[in-house]
């Protein structure tokens, strides 16, 4: 059997590896390892380890780091701790395949790990652009590192390619999140107000903002020109989830406790976990933010989106994602105008453009069927010249 280690750093690449992760558990052909480390085990961000064993999974290894200074030097310095942690994992574990999805400093340190100890990579969503994060960079040297590529899109596939992959180890398989909607039984309004315990109100706005991290220094006033703009809906129920452990967050976290203590029909989530937050994602009337989830997630369930600024721009809009600057009139009026027109036309007939659900069986299915002698040694693909 291959030993198949998949490592997921934060609430955010566990959500959308469950599935992949299930099917390995299945799989007649594959032992699956688990490696859980950043916010995962970090009670200010939940504690989500606990999701993946109430899921039913054993954790193999935890690789904790310190996530309190989250300056650009204690980053790095987690980038560190994370290097030297997981290279102790693969050590113990030695698995032949390791598994990772997105972007994010700890996944970037779990390649440099398992690239350092000549162990294949499987990358998962590689080949997408975000031009407002640093995971834009992070996410295309993961790519370098890897050998197989399960991608979104043709577009991402494309790009991939042109990274200098071998198109036969590159895989369109759709988005891996619309598994969950999918396979994932979600809450009526009642039993999410239930499991939340909170109460809905007739308008509601799910709202998630992480710092942008090529815009040093303005997480501040960004957060601060999104809450101004959310004062002037007095009577909408504001749910938000807090933001992952980068660059400047524990700012936007203090300034969102600080705005829903002065509130009673606002709420604030370390973590909801994909049950909760996708059924949350359906019954709200607008996502605010700059998550990929509005971007993904939210067209699938017919919920329009009010994208804001940089962080995602690159990725493939459906006509439900509405963009606006992250000033407070322009939230303001692209807030009104979505809650206005209720936008039944788009939720109803909006295509979303990274396909079916299906990614995580493909993904499995071809991890299952490919060999992986020799596989690390990979020769750099030219394009051709013109």
């Amino acid at each position: 059997m291959k030993k198949v280690c998949v490592v997921t750093g934060s609430r955010a690449d566990y959500g959308l590896l469950r599935w992949v992760m299930q099917g390995m558990k299945e799989s007649d052909s594959l032992r699956l390892q688990i490696v859980a480390t950043g916010s995962h085990l970090s009670v200010d961000f939940g504690n989500t380890f606990r999701e993946i064993v109430i899921d039913g999974f054993e954790i193999d290894c935890r690789v904790n780091l310190d996530l309190n200074d989250d300056s650009a030097v204690g980053v790095s310095k987690s980038m560190a701790q994370a290097i030297q942690g997981v290279a102790g994992a693969f050590e113990a574990l030695k698995p032949d395949l390791v598994v990772i999805l997105g972007d994010r400093y700890e996944i970037w340190a779990a390649a440099v790990a398992a690239t350092i100890a000549n162990i294949p990579i499987a990358h998962l969503h590689g080949g997408e652009v975000t031009l407002g994060a640093i995971d834009e960079a992070i996410r295309h040297g993961i790519t370098k590192m890897s050998h197989l590529h399960f991608v979104a899109t043709e577009e991402f596939r494309q790009r991939v390619i042109q990274l200098g992959e071998s198109p036969d180890r590159v895989f369109t398989v759709g988005a891996f999140g619309l598994d969950n909607i999918d396979r994932l039984v979600l809450l009526d309004r009642h039993e999410l107000e239930l499991a939340i315990q909170a109460q809905l109100s007739e308008t509601n706005i799910l709202i998630t903002f992480h710092p942008v991290t090529l815009q040093v220094g303005q997480a501040r006033e960004q957060i601060s020109q999104i809450l101004n703009a959310l004062r002037a809906f007095p009577e909408a129920g504001l749910f938000f989830t807090l933001p992952n452990a980068d660059t400047e967050s524990q700012v936007v976290r203090e300034e969102i406790e600080r705005f829903v203590a002065e509130r009673d029909n606002a709420y604030a989530f370390a973590s909801l976990g994909q049950l909760r937050y996708l059924s949350l994602l359906k019954h709200v009337d607008v996502v605010l933010g700059n998550s990929s989830s509005g971007i993904i997630e939210a067209p699938a369930l017919f919920t329009p989106t009010v994208n804001l600024g940089l962080r995602q721009q690159g990725r493939p809009r459906a006509e439900s994602v509405f963009e606006c600057e992250i000033i407070e009139t322009s939230i303001y009026n692209g807030l009104t105008k979505v809650l206005a027109k209720g936008l039944t036309s788009v939720r109803s007939t909006s295509p979303n453009p990274y396909g079916e659900p299906g990614a995580s069986k493909s993904c499995v299915r071809e991890i299952e069927n490919c060999s992986l002698s020799g596989i690390t040694v990979k020769n750099f693909r030219d394009l051709p010249l013109t």
